[in-house]
């Protein structure tokens, strides 16, 4: 009876484990995710699903190399898989081994000698070779190794996937690293190129340490200097971003980010440090984000508005002194306001520009002012001065219609009266927040063209601050003139700083995309996913690079300081914080205990 119980039990259990295997058949497994949908093996690539796949092994190395000799390779954008195998070999076995060898080439160099045949230096030099490496591994500075390094390739077309071929082929052939396909052995390399630690192809080469070690490929941009401006911390390395960006070909920078990303707390760091080195800054500033740093550091805060004060003439010719060119000087203002009449009056016809041009000499010479530059010392003329001329001028009735409300109309004052300031050394702020919004454009490029004139004279070390430059790029003569800055700019000591969260509005302009070009600075910080790809075609990011930019903290992302990148976080001290701070949970708090106090 007992043998009968445990036969039926054993039977149970065996049901039961068919019926186990019966139901994990139809499950989903991690296998069954994985797993490719099609594989196409060909003699020399493979199709795998959508994509073609070849494997590349290194067959010869020269005898000397440069440290970071791959580095290339692993910089090409391009998919791209790197597998390294290495293998300890023990030294006894390579020490006789080589004792062998040496006294082979002693025994051939020895019966050359005796005949008086020449002397062989390939044969002298591996006998040298041979020497230094007993006694290397004798004294335990180096160990020996055999190595293979096989290059995947990942490729949407064979014609792509052959061009990629030729590209690695070229680039390490120009080092003398010498690579083959593994024909016939596709499947085996893509195998050996998988995060299995499977070797199937086993095309080692002998190495010792020191030869292996220059190989790393994976080096951190270091972009620490000697002097300028701390940026904040390489996340690659933990090392320091200090950087002098008026060491550059140029000064100029750009920042990207979306609302939220650290942009301007970055930038009013940098204001900040660069105060500290003498460095003078203007800003403009559209959304008052930077009058506490003004009031900290002791700077000029200047509210551009209908009830401000302080005006600004854009009839203002440059002080360019006593050998400048008077006509040109005089030519390069009406071009300018010609610019800002197209912001101000809207599209203009060419024959609506012809009359703006022979309206604005006219209001010169009703002060006298002519192309001789002793008669550009008389004050300029206003912008009355210019409706009253187009008044009395035969088609000019529009222009003056629309030009009316500025002199005499809602916006009458702001842009009618003769400047009453002067730029000031340290931090100048321009705010142009309370303006509305159809005039923020035209007092930006009010504010841009005042500080271009001063500037071009007194030339000192400054850097000229411009956020949410997006309002400028909406307009052509306004994204034009601000093209002309970032390209002029380095001749008169100036670094130009170009904020926006509208990376597209931006970059949709060509003067947009100019302005990037003439930037040997970029800092880039966490992007929307409606914006990275635009990111990633203008600044040529990698897969990783992209994702990077996406998954990013506040105050994180990439800077890019002529042909170096590293990825940096942004930090800043105890006060610093405080100072530059816009966070408004934190400026309320600041607020509340300065009232208690």
């Amino acid at each position: 009876m007992l043998w009968f119980k445990k036969k039926a039990k054993t039977l149970e259990a065996a049901k039961e484990e068919r019926a186990r295997k019966a139901f994990e058949q139809g499950l989903f497994s991690v296998r069954d995710l994985i797993a490719p949908a099609s594989l196409v093996i060909k003699n020399d690539y493979m199709q795998l699903n959508e994509r073609f796949v070849r494997t590349l092994f290194v067959l010869t190395y020269p005898q000397y190399v440069e440290a970071n000799w791959l580095s290339p390779i692993i910089n090409f954008d391009i998919g791209l898989d790197v597998s390294m195998h290495v293998y300890p070999i023990d030294n006894a076995g390579i020490m006789n081994t080589l004792r062998r060898k040496v006294t082979e080439m002693e025994s051939s160099l020895r019966i050359n000698q005796e005949k008086g045949a020449i002397r062989d230096p390939e044969l002298e030099i591996a006998h040298h070779d041979a020497e230094e490496l007993r006694d290397n591994l004798q004294r335990g500075l180096e160990k020996f190794f055999q190595y293979s390094l096989y290059f995947t390739i990942y490729a949407k077309s064979l014609a792509e996937l052959n061009n990629i071929t030729a590209r690695i082929e070229t680039a390490l052939g120009g080092q003398l690293v010498y690579t083959k396909r593994s024909v016939l052995q596709m499947f085996n390399g893509f195998n050996s190129s998988l995060p299995l630690a499977n070797d199937e192809l086993k095309v080692v080469r002998n190495m010792t340490s020191s030869s292996l070690a220059t190989t790393f490929p994976f080096v951190s941009s270091d972009l620490t200097t000697n002097e300028g401006v701390l940026y904040g911390i390489n996340r690659h390395n933990n090392s320091l971003i200090l950087f002098d960006r008026f060491k550059l070909e140029n000064a100029n920078m750009v920042v990207f980010a979306k609302s939220g990303g650290g942009k301007s707390y970055a930038v009013k760091l940098e204001v900040l440090r660069s105060l500290m080195l003498g460095t003078d800054v203007l800003v403009i500033d559209p959304e008052n984000e930077y009058e506490a740093l003004a009031k900290a550091v002791g700077g000029s805060y200047l509210s551009v508005s209908l009830n401000s004060e302080k005006r600004i003439n854009p009839f203002d010719l440059s002080d360019m002194g006593a050998d400048a060119d008077g006509a040109t000087n005089l030519r390069s203002s009406i071009i300018a306001l010609i610019g800002l009449m197209g912001l101000m009056l809207g599209e203009l016809t060419p024959e609506e520009d012809a009359i703006l041009d022979k309206a604005i000499r006219e209001s010169y010479a009703l002060r006298d002012i002519t192309e001789d530059l002793k008669s550009q010392k008389n004050p300029p003329p206003t912008m009355q001065d210019l409706l009253n001329v187009l008044q009395n001028m035969t088609g000019a009735e529009s222009l003056a219609q629309r030009l009316e409300k500025y002199v005499t109309g809602t916006f009458s004052g702001i842009f009618n009266k003769p400047t009453n300031f002067d730029l000031n050394r340290g931090l100048m702020v321009f705010n142009i927040r309370d303006l509305e919004e159809s005039l923020r454009p035209i007092a930006m490029y009010v504010v841009l063209n005042y500080i271009w004139n001063k500037i071009r004279f007194d030339k000192r070390k400054r850097i000229l601050v411009v956020d949410e430059a997006w309002i400028l790029m909406q307009y052509e003569d306004s994204a034009k003139f601000l093209y002309s800055i970032a390209k002029r700019a380095r001749k008169y000591w100036l670094g130009l700083t170009t904020i926006t969260q509208d990376v597209e509005d931006f970059l949709s302009s060509s003067y947009g995309k100019a302005v990037v070009s003439n930037s040997s600075l970029q800092l880039l910080f966490r992007q929307s996913p409606a914006s990275i790809n635009v990111i990633t075609d203008t600044f040529n990011l990698t897969e990783g690079e992209k994702f990077l930019l996406l998954e990013s903290a506040v105050g994180e992302g990439i800077f890019f300081a002529g042909s170096n990148h590293a990825a940096i976080k942004v930090v800043a001290s105890y006060t610093e914080d405080k100072i530059v701070t816009s966070n408004p949970e934190q400026i309320a708090q600041i607020t509340t205990i300065n009232k208690m106090k």
